[in-house]
């Protein structure tokens, strides 16, 4: 296999072990000293699998809907963008709703004797939306309570502070253009010195 394929089943088998709960699997793709800064998440990437089957250990479960990543290489180090859909199937005040956030994994990889790993992980948060899982239901958010979110990701925050986990006022977020642009200047310098 080449390196963008073996990179490209490096990230495929991160997140498929997440949501099937292969912790081990998850564990094996993260360097030892990765990071990792999503909604509900800030630290390094061991701990980050303890706290996803801690979390999944709750009930709190999402599915991640991966589109093809674009991959990067300069040397050992690679750049990996993966737009996903991360899928919740939940309920508010006592009806079923499928949420659903939009965003951007963006991993740094690096070759370590002569095998890729995750070096971190950070999420682009694009939007999100609620529905009704059953026709003819209704939810209602009042305005003000979403107003203390981000609108890139304030559905998902909304729920996940519900559920007791904090969520960052700072995420990258396509509603904060200039944040993001410097997040990828930094991370295209890294990868090509």
């Amino acid at each position: 296999m080449n390196d963008i394929a073996l990179i490209t089943q490096l990230i495929l088998h991160e997140r498929q072990g997440r949501d099937r709960g292969w912790w081990e699997q998850m564990r094996a793709a993260f360097l030892p000293d990765s990071t990792v800064n999503l909604s509900w998440f800030n630290g390094t990437g061991p701990d980050f699998v303890t706290a996803s089957e801690n979390m999944s250990g709750r009930g709190d479960k999402s599915v991640h809907r991966m589109a093809a990543p674009v991959v990067q290489i300069h040397g050992d180090k690679g750049y990996v963008e993966a737009p996903a859909a991360v899928e919740f199937q939940i309920t508010l005040d006592n009806v079923a709703v499928d949420l659903i956030s939009y965003t951007r994994l963006n991993y740094r990889v690096e070759r370590h004797d002569g095998v890729w790993g995750v070096l971190s992980l950070d999420a682009v948060y694009e939007r999100d939306t609620i529905t009704p899982s059953v026709p003819g239901e209704m939810i209602t958010i009042p305005a003000e309570d979403l107003a203390q979110f981000r609108p890139s990701y304030a559905l998902i925050a909304y729920y996940l502070n519900q559920r007791g986990y904090r969520v960052g006022k700072d995420l990258l977020g396509d509603d904060q253009p200039e944040q993001t642009v410097a997040f990828y200047a930094e991370t295209l310098a890294w990868l090509r010195n």
